[in-house]
């Protein structure tokens, strides 16, 4: 079988999913800053 192929395709996968979570934490963050602290809900 073509077992190169198929851990190249769960890297890809595992890779991707990493870069995009990565994106999401770090656009959160930037957002997070710009709201105001009186609207802050996580803050309660």
């Amino acid at each position: 079988m073509h077992w190169n192929f198929v851990i190249a395709g769960y890297l890809i996968v595992f890779i991707g999913l990493a870069v995009y979570i990565a994106s999401v934490l770090l656009r959160s963050r930037e957002l997070s800053k710009q709201v105001p602290e009186d609207r802050r809900r996580f803050l309660d």
